[in-house]
């Protein structure tokens, strides 16, 4: 198993911090969750059935055509491989790690490239994966540069596969209204922006013989009846995903402004955190964690992600735990 973000337990008995006292920025998760709607008796005591408007919900949300609930972008992450015989897999790196280890565990031969390196790859691949905004960089790719990659890689039979997780707050850098184009599959989950990653939902948009595939491989009631209603509703809840644009894009500039006042310009960013990269990420994230602050760390590249803090006693306890650290650096 990879190392992930949300380790929260394992940090408490590492540190000796009961759970209850830790301020976790560890998972790039909107920190407001979306309230959680009455939920019928039905909805827990029959099996989930596909035309309850999920599915209407979401084509609407994402600006797609049809879509595929999963439970989770990651089911997706891991089944898309099985769907295609072996071959040559880009994945724009450094990225989400699963990716490239899901390819790999089904037997293609994979290449991790740089953004500048695609180019002059792509057209000796089978498949590109590419996560826009990227996880942990926050490098963010026009429409215009993924469709023209997808194009190349379709002449020839190829995939190009867009995992937007963090892409809720940009949605006109996103390539949904273009997923019904063969070759072209997008991740959208729900549980980063919603602040809900515990419902374990996410969708594939792509066009109809494909996500039939996919969805012979997912299996019947992957998603449960209660997660479906929940979904539903905050997919159609338009002005509390406004007020969510708008908290988290000014907790993302606040959050770079605060890195950046202590010494720490972040390298890139997203509305939902911030990437820093210095030779001291280690130390920060074992000072942060000693004070019950959980970072997520990215020791290949000496690099920290920071999730948004979500009320004020947050952002001062870290601005407290910044200034610490800066009189022990210095």
């Amino acid at each position: 198993m990879l190392e992930h973000g949300g380790r929260l337990r394992k940090a408490a008995s590492q540190y000796g911090i009961a759970e209850a006292d830790w301020l976790d920025l560890s998972s790039g998760l909107a920190p407001w969750p979306f309230p959680v709607p009455e939920i019928p008796l039905r909805a827990w005591a029959r099996l989930p059935e596909t035309d309850d408007g999920l599915e209407q919900a979401a084509c609407t949300y994402y600006g797609a055509a049809q879509v595929l609930p999963v439970a989770g972008s990651q089911m997706a992450i891991q089944l898309l491989p099985r769907l295609r015989r072996a071959g040559k897999v880009g994945v724009l790196s450094p990225c989400y790690a699963e990716h490239a280890e899901a390819w790999r565990r089904n037997g293609y031969i994979v290449r991790e490239v740089l953004e500048q390196e695609v180019d002059f790859f792509v057209d000796s691949l089978d498949v590109l994966v590419v996560v826009n905004p990227n996880n942990p960089t926050g490098l963010m790719l026009s429409p215009e540069r993924l469709l023209d990659w997808h194009a190349r890689l379709a002449q020839r039979g190829g995939w190009l596969v867009v995992d937007e997780a963090f892409m809720d707050n940009t949605p006109l850098l996103s390539v949904a209204a273009f997923a019904n184009q063969v070759g072209l599959i997008v991740l959208r989950s729900f549980g980063k922006f919603f602040g809900l990653a515990g419902v374990r939902l996410g969708f594939v948009l792509a066009e109809r013989k494909l996500l039939k595939l996919l969805a012979e491989q997912v299996g019947p009631w992957a998603v449960s009846g209660p997660t479906r209603v929940l979904g539903q509703v905050c997919l159609q809840d338009s002005a509390g995903q406004t007020r969510q644009r708008l908290r988290s894009d000014a907790a993302s500039q606040r959050l770079a402004l605060l890195l950046e006042r202590v010494g720490f310009q972040p390298e890139g960013g997203c509305a939902l955190f911030q990437w820093v990269v210095t030779e001291h990420a280690e130390h920060v994230h074992d000072f942060m964690a000693r004070r019950g602050i959980l970072l997520r760390l990215f020791p290949a590249t000496s690099s920290l992600r920071f999730g948004l803090p979500g009320e004020e006693a947050d952002w001062l306890r870290l601005e407290q735990a910044f200034d610490a650290l800066t009189k022990e650096l210095a």
